[in-house]
């Protein structure tokens, strides 16, 4: 899938694709999460807990050969333990973050969004040209997981590399 860049900011070859913010503590004062865990789950986490990371997966399984699937007891759905460590792989070489404390991280967030060409954001993002075809690639991997058997990891299976 070719995802527009042609508006996107860039900067040494790199191309600014998605802005996210961590809640804070007046928008979610009960939210466990920061910045640190928030870039954790992106990296390390799975399609179920980031939405970042289920539409990557989404872009790249062509490439991958890794479709969204319902796993365990098919509530979820990920990419399996091997599509995620392929997109761990992927990721580790190939996206990069950086982050800015905000005193209303939900307004600058919403201002990039409304300014800036992020094809990859998806809330608040409507009018962007890439946003039609990215929901409906979203929406047709969601339904293709629900169509497919629930993919059962094996019990001794684990994603994490082995150091």
């Amino acid at each position: 899938n070719n995802v527009p860049l042609d508006k996107c900011i860039s900067k040494d070859s790199l191309t600014l694709l998605y802005v996210g913010i961590s809640p804070n503590k007046v928008s979610k004062p009960n939210s466990k999460q920061d910045i640190k865990k928030r870039i954790k789950t992106h990296y390390q986490g799975n399609a179920e807990g980031s939405t970042l990371r289920k539409t990557l997966g989404i872009l790249l399984s062509g490439k991958s050969q890794f479709p969204l699937r319902r796993v365990g007891s098919g509530n979820r759905k990920t990419f399996t333990h091997f599509g995620e460590q392929w997109l761990d792989n992927w990721m580790e070489r190939n996206a990069f973050v950086c982050w800015q404390t905000h005193p209303q991280p939900e307004k600058l967030e919403e201002e990039m969004i409304k300014t800036l060409s992020l094809p990859l954001n998806i809330k608040g993002n409507d009018d962007h040209i890439f946003a039609s075809e990215l929901n409906r690639l979203r929406k047709e991997a969601t339904r293709t997981a629900r169509e497919l058997p629930t993919f059962i990891e094996d019990k001794g299976q684990s994603r994490r590399k082995k150091s």
